[in-house]
């Protein structure tokens, strides 16, 4: 099975998570900007909300990417305040005919001391765990 992982953050915690994803299944976390070249079966994504909405770089990603490259994406990330990005990501992502996974792994980030240390130890662990379950139907 082949898997990628991309995130975009702007405080650190979605790479932090990214980072997790990764080593848990043997690749490496790349930000977006690295792209998706080779085929892969699985793309774990990692964002989170910005202004009440994704971020219009992840937007931009999601579109350019390769329907034929991309089996589906599995969403990740964090968020001080609102809950996971799946609803806005399943959007974009319908839109050029990807599929993404119902099932996403979110926690709590810390932001302007809002959810200070999230996320944490724990939440990495729970990350990891989540993509060996993805990986391993």
């Amino acid at each position: 099975m082949n898997v990628a992982v991309r995130y975009y953050t702007k405080t650190g915690n979605t790479k932090r998570l990214a980072e997790a994803v990764a080593n848990a299944v043997g690749v490496e976390a790349l930000p977006l900007d690295a792209g998706v070249e080779e085929p892969v079966d699985i793309l774990f994504l990692g964002n989170s909300y910005y202004a009440f909405t994704i971020d219009p770089e992840v937007r931009e990603f999601i579109r350019k990417l390769d329907r034929n490259k991309v089996g589906r994406i599995v969403n990740f990330g964090s968020a001080a305040m609102l809950n996971s990005t799946l609803k806005k990501v399943k959007a974009e992502a319908g839109k050029i005919g990807i599929p993404v996974d119902e099932r996403e792994f979110h926690c709590k980030g810390e932001f302007k001391g809002i959810h200070k240390g999230k996320p944490d130890a724990d939440d990495l662990a729970a990350a990891a765990a989540f993509a060996k379950s993805i990986i391993s139907e």
